[in-house]
């Protein structure tokens, strides 16, 4: 016998209603047309970077649509499926919707979680730097441990990674790392991730192997569209080329890419050096400059603790929003919503943060940060 129902189905559909109707599916259909319209143009790709541009919010505009269409086909099949298995008792195409019926449930879940962000930057690309806090040489190891970490989370959700700059550290680690990420509710999801990180194992660089606590800060940030609008006076920046080092590889190492950005009122300093190309390096500085000046704005502007960021806290003891303990027992744990995990290579190791990431959003919509 099949363990689902015409109830169960209906249920679901409902749900999807409500989902397509909060993304707006119907608008972006339009705008799906539209824009395959242009794309269709004589002449649209002698403009590349226009062209480019438009074709990303092509692809951006046709993501909930896909979504929404491909889950309402799986849907029909589930029903088609339960109606034919009853009928004539195959018990091996109940379990094809069953199985369907699961799937589309996950799938589902998914698309909700957008529901989620309604922030104006939720449903792009974001800025992650990840910094050394307390604990010396550890902090610089368990910031390279983080990078890792976020990189492999990262890889789990399809996301695209653009590393900025991870210059290696002179004993262990790394200094810092900044990264550009681009997919599906990137800042959304990621700025469940803002804030201070503990760590506690056994030293690796203590001869008497003696218990170590050590911190590092994520700074989540929106990557901005072009259209938003951020004052920079070219008289106010300092802008300095050097060596590049680290990940960038050994051809970036050749000439003076690297870039760093200083913006002198507000002492902003911003560094890339993971393109091969001067130019391009202080391009992609550029952007990430905008993206703090605009949020430094904003908190000028509206007097109170920024949205973007959260409260600006020493990255140390009393002020972590997660602790990872390796010893004397090995645990996970969010301290915002309790939720935790005694598999730490399964976070640390895999980038499997999705329990704690959508844990925490979940948390927030009700009414949990409040």
């Amino acid at each position: 016998m099949t363990d689902i129902s015409r109830e169960d189905i209906e249920g679901l559909s409902e749900r999807l209603d409500k989902v397509e109707a909060y993304l707006h599916v119907d608008e972006k259909r339009g705008k799906v047309a539209e824009l395959e319209k242009l794309s269709a143009e004589p002449g649209f790709w002698e403009d590349a970077e226009g062209a480019s541009k438009t074709m990303e919010q092509l692809t951006r505009a046709k993501e909930d649509v896909v979504a929404i269409d491909s889950a309402r086909a799986e849907l029909e099949d589930v029903k088609a499926a339960l109606e034919l298995g009853e009928e004539t008792g195959d018990e091996d195409l109940l379990a094809e919707a069953s199985s369907t019926l699961e799937r589309l449930v996950s799938d589902l879940g998914e698309l909700e979680l957008s529901t989620w962000f309604t922030g104006e930057f939720d449903h792009g690309d974001a800025i992650v730097t990840v910094t050394p806090g307390q604990g010396g040489l550890e902090a610089q190891d368990w910031c390279d441990m983080l990078f890792h970490m976020y990189l492999r989370y990262c890889e789990r959700r399809g996301w695209k990674v653009d590393v900025n700059d991870a210059p290696v550290a002179d004993v262990i680690g790394i200094d810092r790392a900044t990264f550009t990420v681009s997919g599906r509710n990137a800042y959304g999801m990621l700025r469940a991730e803002q804030g201070v990180h503990r760590l506690v194992r056994i030293s690796p660089t203590d001869d008497k192997k003696r218990r170590q606590t050590t911190f590092a800060g994520v700074e989540v940030l929106p990557v901005l569209p072009d259209d938003v609008t951020v004052d920079i006076d070219p008289q106010d920046l300092r802008i300095d080329v050097y060596h590049a080092t680290g990940h960038g590889g050994q051809g970036v190492n050749t000439t003076d890419s690297a870039v760093r950005i200083t913006h002198i009122p507000t002492g902003t300093v911003v560094t890339c050096q993971n393109e091969r190309s001067q130019i391009q390096n202080k391009a992609i500085a550029m952007g990430i400059l905008r993206s703090r000046l605009y949020e430094r704005e904003l908190a000028k502007r509206e007097a109170e603790i920024d949205e973007l960021r959260g409260p600006k806290r020493d990255i140390g003891f009393g002020n972590q929003i997660r602790s990872y303990v390796l010893y004397p027992y090995k645990m996970v744990k969010d301290l915002r919503t309790g939720i935790e995990t005694g598999n730490v290579d399964a976070v640390l190791k895999d980038g499997d943060l999705d329990p704690f990431v959508i844990g925490y959003h979940r948390w927030r919509v009700g009414g949990g940060d409040e």
